[in-house]
């Protein structure tokens, strides 16, 4: 598949959304709401779970499936009060030593004026800066679209794994073919230009992981998760905060 593909095929209707995983792989969700500052965002859900035995906070960007469900979930363009929300729930599971788990798939965090007068700049970095230094084990996974600050909110982790039809970038190829070359028509160059497939970021140190899609593709994953967090909640947490530092650090083969 081209660039561009991979594009369509993380768009695609009928690819499963972040409710859809939990759902497969979690056991007693618990839906939390609100950020206790403006209001709760449905294009974030977040939530305490059992993956397998393994206590967990997860955290997902949810586009919805139909027309209704999308409107209701600003078709995964989460709000600063979502960002909030899901930051509200990782420091709850610091507190309550549960590794957390961020499902991303977005085109970007929503640019109204709404949003911005209510500090989506501000929540975004927030996120950032906090996740980098959370005392727990954090595992995203780029389950569609990674479009901007949207997806790197939930994407300072101490792993990050893509789907193999996945994208993760700073602008979406049509974006950047209209401010490059001023023409829209060049959004198949522009995907190419910009590395946004799994494989071009793994090569790249974005990423750790490529997760195979098929039937098997929740079991898989379930499995994948779960080894990782026991591994990671084995470690020292000045450690794990370290090499959580030092991996962002060697991105794109920058020491």
């Amino acid at each position: 598949m081209t660039a561009y593909e991979k594009v369509a095929a993380a768009r695609d209707k009928n690819r499963p959304t972040a409710v859809d995983f939990i759902n497969e792989m979690c056991e007693n969700f618990l839906e939390m709401h609100g950020d206790r500052r403006y209001a709760d965002d449905p294009a974030i859900v977040a939530g305490i779970a059992r993956l397998g035995n393994l206590p967990v906070t997860i955290i997902g960007i949810e586009k919805g499936h139909d027309i209704k469900e999308r409107n209701k979930r600003n078709f995964g363009s989460a709000h600063p009060e979502g960002y909030r929300k899901a930051l509200r729930q990782m420091k709850l599971a610091e507190k309550f030593n549960r590794p957390v788990v961020c499902l991303i798939d977005t085109s970007g965090a929503y640019c109204g004026i709404g949003a911005e007068e209510r500090g989506q700049g501000q929540a975004i970095a927030e996120n950032l800066m906090e996740m980098m230094t959370l005392k727990t084990p954090i595992v995203s996974v780029l389950i569609g679209e990674g479009g901007s600050g949207g997806a790197l909110a939930l994407g300072v982790a101490d792993q990050v794994l893509m789907l193999e039809n996945s994208v993760y970038s700073v602008i979406s190829p049509e974006g950047c073919a209209s401010i490059l070359w001023k023409d829209a028509s060049k959004v198949q160059r522009a995907a190419e230009c910009l590395k946004l497939t799994a494989e071009d970021l793994l090569g790249l140190n974005v990423i750790e992981e490529i997760v195979p899609e098929g039937d098997q593709l929740f079991v898989h994953l379930k499995e994948r998760l779960i080894a990782i967090l026991r591994e990671n909640s084995k470690k020292d947490v000045s450690d794990l905060t370290e090499k959580r530092y030092e991996r962002f650090r060697k991105i794109g083969g920058v020491v």
